[in-house]
Parts: C-alpha cells; structure tokens; sequence
C-alpha cells in the first residue's frame, strides 16, 4: 500500500484504525481486502475489481475501504487491543480474527456501522459479482 495520495478516481485506502475513526464521525461500512504479498488473485483483484470505475464509485460512496496485508509483522492498535503477528499461524492476529482463522486471500470482509461482520467472501470476486455485493450490502 502506497502513502501516495489517491487521486480522484482512485480508491481512498485507509488502514482500520483510520477507517474507524472515520466512521465515529461518519458511520459508514467499511470493507477490509485482506491479502498477501505473494498472492496472484489479490494482484489481479486489484488490478481487474479495484481499479474498476462503477467499484471506486460505489466503494468511494458507501464504504472505507481497507487494505490488510494478512502476514505483516507491525503491531496494530485498535481501541486498546494490540493485534501482532502470529508466528504459529504465518498470520496477523487481525486478519485471524477477521476471518475467524479461515486464511484464504484474497477475501474481503464488510463491517456494518457498528463495526460488526456482515459478510466475508473468500477469494477472488469478478467485477460484475463484486458489483451485484456492493448493492446489496449498501442497502442492509
């Protein structure tokens, strides 16, 4: 994930903790692409999903949208609770309890405004699929 900033037409990648704070202000969903540096299908979720103009718009619209690396090794603080890495696993404790230890990348995780799951979809999705989900989890 770059620290450039997005330009307009882009995707605003924030990390969780600045997507919930964000959304104490301004409740929003929040959708977490969970992924790894090694992964083929998260590289082509990226590039196919992603960058698609109707899936930023919606996204952009509806959602803070999050990138988590599922096997980086900083620490993150999330109100008080600490989340490393987890050696035994090969995973952060985040991505752990956000997938509830069911490693498979890329998946995508939606929270509610109340910062609860309501889906979480393993694997790469097609544009027009991952579309058809976003209008569907933008009204629920």
């Amino acid at each position: 994930m770059s620290n450039a900033p997005a330009v307009k037409g882009d995707l605003q990648w924030l990390t969780l903790a600045q997507a919930l704070e964000k959304s104490k202000k301004q409740p929003r969903k929040i959708m977490v692409d969970v992924y790894t540096d090694w992964c083929g299908w998260c590289k082509k979720m990226d590039k196919q999903v992603y960058q698609n103009p109707e899936v930023v718009r919606l996204l952009n619209k509806n959602f803070y949208v999050v990138k988590l690396n599922a096997e980086q090794r900083q620490a993150i603080t999330i109100e008080g609770k600490t989340y490393r890495y987890q050696e035994k696993y090969k995973a952060h404790e985040l991505a752990l309890a956000l997938l509830k230890g069911q490693m498979s990348y890329p998946s995508t995780v939606f929270l509610n405004e109340k910062q609860q799951v309501m889906e979480r979809v393993p694997g790469f999705i097609p544009p027009k699929d991952f579309l058809r989900a976003l209008a569907y989890l933008s009204e629920k």
